[in-house]
Parts: structure tokens; sequence; C-alpha cells
């Protein structure tokens, strides 16, 4: 028997429904996933101007001649940094964490259309008082973001998202109170800025959000295309933050595909502070199906 138009309509419908299904991000098997730690840590006053400038930061000279921050500074999963230092007056006139320094669990993972990134912690609630807080409602007593450094940005693969990071820009001493974080020469339309996607606790976990944003000539919480959520749990005191993000976006969203390195680095801000009070990684690769510090599994 013949079938009408309207059924004919209701079944091209739900094939097309079950097509789309069908190509919905799923979440990995994180049980297949290798972990990958990375240490985080309170950076005090160290933009880039301080870490290339000649006499104020030992690896300065080493930058210059192309070697990574993580080449100098990481040995087999661990951190050498003079931590006193970072701890001291000099470069941290306001007061840092009491734990200077954490491991974050990393891994990642991708298919045909998505890119997914898993970030677990056990987060510090030990900042300096004088350390500026969230004062936004909700309080977020949690951040975490995942930043990626597009191909012609400056030192893209030598210090990650330190490349955001400059003297003049809001929380340093004597800077500007409203001046955000920038990339130098900054080209949306050409690969010179950095892409992030960030996550927010709200208070106790209610009200969680998250960031789809990029920084160029000046950071943007928004605009972003490619990130489709941010999930976080805490139980036990530890922290599970997912991200997924479409391989493909658009302005302000890094290019991936499978073969690709990405530089990226991410940061932790706990206990409620803000700007550059957070723990925060040196630069590392991304490997997209290609070699990298962390290797994204395909699923």
């Amino acid at each position: 028997m013949p079938l009408k138009r309207s059924h004919l309509a209701l079944l091209l419908a739900g094939s097309l429904l079950s097509v789309a299904a069908g190509v919905q991000a799923a979440a990995p098997d994180w049980s297949k996933v290798p972990k990958r730690n990375i240490q985080v840590f309170h950076a005090g006053v160290t933009p880039m101007e301080w870490i290339t400038k000649r006499g104020a930061h030992g690896g300065g000279n080493g930058l210059r001649k192309g070697e990574t921050c993580a080449g100098c500074h990481e040995d087999a999963g661990e951190l050498n940094l003079d931590f006193e230092r970072l701890a001291g007056k000099d470069l941290e006139p306001v007061g840092g964490s009491k734990t200077m320094m954490f491991p974050v669990a990393v891994q990642a993972a991708y298919d045909a259309d998505h890119l997914y990134m898993r970030l677990t912690f056990k987060a510090p609630a030990d900042a300096a008082a004088e350390a500026p807080r969230e004062d936004k409602t909700p309080k977020h007593e949690l951040k975490a973001a995942v930043m990626f450094v597009a191909s012609k940005v400056p030192m893209a693969n030598q210090v990650g998202c330190w490349a955001t990071c400059h003297d003049d820009v809001r929380s340093m001493p004597g800077a500007n109170k409203d001046k955000k974080k920038y990339i130098a020469g900054a080209n949306l339309g050409d690969e010179t800025f950095t892409d992030y996607m960030q996550w927010k606790s709200g208070e106790a976990g209610a009200g969680a959000m998250f960031l789809d944003g990029h920084v160029a000539e000046a950071r943007v919480n928004k605009d972003g295309k490619a990130l489709v959520k941010a999930e976080g749990v805490t139980q036990g005191g530890e922290t599970t933050v997912t991200f997924t993000r479409k391989l493909t976006g658009e302005a302000g969203d890094v290019p991936m595909a499978e073969g690709k390195a990405i530089p990226f680095g991410i940061a932790i801000h706990t206990d409620r502070t803000v700007y550059r009070f957070h723990h925060v990684s040196l630069g590392y690769m991304l490997g997209i199906g290609a070699e990298g510090d962390v290797k994204a599994v395909k699923q």
C-alpha cells in the first residue's frame, strides 16, 4: 500500500533525527585514556617581559635560542622552580598560595568531530588573604581553564599561554586595573591569538557555567563557537572537569584536526581568586593523532 505524503514526511523526519543523534558528542571511555600529570604553580609577577628579560630570568637566554619553558623546568613530570623566590616580595608583593604547586591529571580523546579534555585535581584552599576574590554572583569557588595557542603567536611552541601575560595587565604592580590579557600583534584572521575554554563552579557546584572565548587585542569571554559543554564534579575533595569541543569553529577558535599538535596551557583558580592569582602550567603540546606531551586518543 503506497505511503501517504504525511506518513513519508514523518519517516524522513525520524531518519534525520536518528542521523543527527548519531553525530552527537559521546563521552569517551576515560578508563582507556592515559593520564599525564601536569604540575600547576603560583607564578607570581612573572609575565612575558620578565621571563625574556636579560638578567631577570636565567632561562631568558634559552628562550632566545628556541628552548621551551617545560624543557628547562620539567624533569620526569616534576618542576624545578625556585619557589622561595616566587613567594618572595619581589615576585609576589601581595602574597601567593601556601600550596605553591599541585598536580593536574590531564586526559584527551577525539573523534571525527570533537576533542574531549579532562582535568582531575585536588584544589587547595589556602590563597593569600590579600588576593582578590570573585566578587560576582554566584561566587565561583573554582575555575578551570584550557588555553590553546594559535600557530602564529610569537614563541607559541615555547611559552604556551604565557604569551597572553604582560607586565601592564591588571593585577600586575602599578598596572591599569582595567587592562586585560592580550597577544602582541594580535590578528584573529591570521592565527595570532589564543583560544580558551573555562569552567566555573558556582557556589558549591550550584550555578556552574562555562565560557568559550579568546585573547587577541584583549581577552573576550564570549563569541567562541567550538565549545559544546564543560562539566565539573567534586567528590571526596577531588574535582574533575570535562570539556567537549568541536574540532573546528569560527574566528577565535584554534582550528584542530587529526595529525596536528597544538600548544596549550592550563590554569586553575582556587579559593575564589581572580586575575593572575591562579595556579598555571608551563606550555605543553597536545597531539591529536600526533606526537605531543599529551596525546589525544582516538575513540
